[in-house]
């Protein structure tokens, strides 16, 4: 055979495989090649959260998380876009061990913005870390100073706190939920000198097990914000909904709506229209079962069709914890990013999923974010952290190689 000739039929063959290669791996549904990942912090231990928002009025968003093992909350100013890839300018801005949530609020009106730590553990606290007012200070440790709030102190292990205006006086209040022993979703109400920690009043609202998601959202169209929660353990487990009553009557009870997954394990959740509708439905991690989507029905109110979005569970994975959608691919369609625990290598921790037709569709195709490394992941957020257009994904992790990854992005490669 003439050794040009059989050259050619050798790289024909050599390409027919890598093609049959490819496809076989493109129709499995798992697309292997990872995200790059990129370390805003990873100098202490257990990373455990993380929150946004624009605290320097720069036009990008910045970040709070608590570090549960190390015992520190620290914020994160976003450097710009020519050095987000490097880590990021921090501050520790107070002490708090066996931390569980960090979350921005200027709780005092004073134009600085402060972070909120709700702590479990032996320290079953949450605390207000006052900013310093120059902006220049902000990133100065010794300018912060921390306060607890004395009505939530050895209550129960504080897990989550959202702020949110619920009365209409005064500043911020502050929708707080905890786990385990005297569990509850309650509210603290601000007081009219926010600086005044005793003058803060608990309400409770709603007895728990173990809250995992607090979303402030208008879910009957009332005009004000009600709270959709995610309660992982025991008797009331399940999604539901805490309905406003409104600002004159907050002080009373909350009608409780439940949305689904009762007696199952659900973690973190998101509230999205998902179908296009024009109804916010709800996304949520299932621990036991994967991703459950609850769709809205007219009447909120009313009882919840759950639809279980049927995904053949992506081989290699760990335990349902997070959820977060957005359009991951940059082609109209809603995609869901999706975290675990229990990844241990070679399992993957953080994938997304996308649908071909539409999102009721019984098989969504698995594309990898994070690769093997990493074991225990938490919640998700998509954001465009680089500028160039496209969501990239934030989230922390807090087992690997007994330190964790500490707190990072993973650099969406559609843009």
């Amino acid at each position: 055979m003439n050794t040009e000739f059989h050259g050619l039929l050798l790289s024909i063959a050599s390409c027919a495989l890598i093609a049959a290669s490819h496809c076989s791996a493109k129709d499995s549904g798992t697309e292997e090649k990872a995200w790059n990942r990129h370390i805003i912090d990873a100098s202490s231990r257990g990373a455990d959260g993380e929150r946004l928002q624009d605290v320097n009025k720069d036009g990008l968003l910045d970040v709070t998380t608590g570090w549960e093992e190390g015992g520190i909350t620290r914020v994160y100013i976003h450097p710009g876009y020519e050095k987000v890839k490097e880590n990021w300018p921090a501050v520790t801005v107070g002490q708090t061990k066996s931390v569980e949530d960090a979350v921005f609020c200027d709780l005092d009106n004073d134009g600085a913005v402060d972070v909120i730590s709700s702590c479990e553990g032996g320290t079953k606290c949450v605390f207000v870390h006052w900013a310093p007012k120059q902006p220049a200070d902000y990133l100065r440790p010794d300018a912060w100073k921390m306060d607890a709030f004395p009505a939530t102190k050895n209550k129960t292990s504080w897990m989550f706190a959202l702020p949110m205006q619920i009365d209409g006086k005064h500043g911020s209040d502050i929708v707080i939920a905890s786990k385990s022993k005297g569990a509850m979703v309650a509210w603290l109400q601000a007081p009219a000198d926010p600086r005044e920690m005793g003058a803060w009043k608990l309400r409770q609202l709603y007895s728990a097990g173990w809250i995992m998601s607090l979303a402030p959202v208008d879910v009957d169209s009332d005009g004000d914000l009600d709270v959709v929660i995610s309660d992982r353990k025991g008797k009331t487990s399940g999604a539901l909904w805490m309905e406003n009553p409104g600002p004159k009557a907050a002080e009373g009870d909350w009608p409780e709506h439940r949305i689904g997954a009762s007696s199952l394990e659900i973690m973190f959740l998101d509230v999205v229209d998902l179908d296009s509708d024009g109804r916010r439905d709800v996304v949520a991690a299932v621990k036991q079962s994967g991703i459950h989507w609850f769709k809205q029905p007219v009447d909120p109110t009313k009882p919840w069709p759950g639809q279980n979005i049927k995904v053949k569970y992506p081989e290699g994975m760990g335990t349902g914890k997070g959820v977060r959608v957005g359009d991951i691919d940059g082609n109209g369609k809603l995609d869901i990013v999706y975290s675990c625990e229990n990844a241990s290598p070679p399992r993957r921790g953080v994938v997304w999923l996308s649908y071909s037709d539409k999102p009721t569709d019984e098989n969504w195709t698995t594309h990898d974010i994070s690769g093997p490394e990493g074991t225990k992941f938490d919640r998700i957020e998509l954001v465009d952290l680089d500028g160039d257009g496209d969501l990239d994904v934030m989230t922390c992790e807090e087992r690997h190689k007994n330190k964790g990854l500490g707190l990072f992005w993973y650099e969406n490669p559609h843009r």
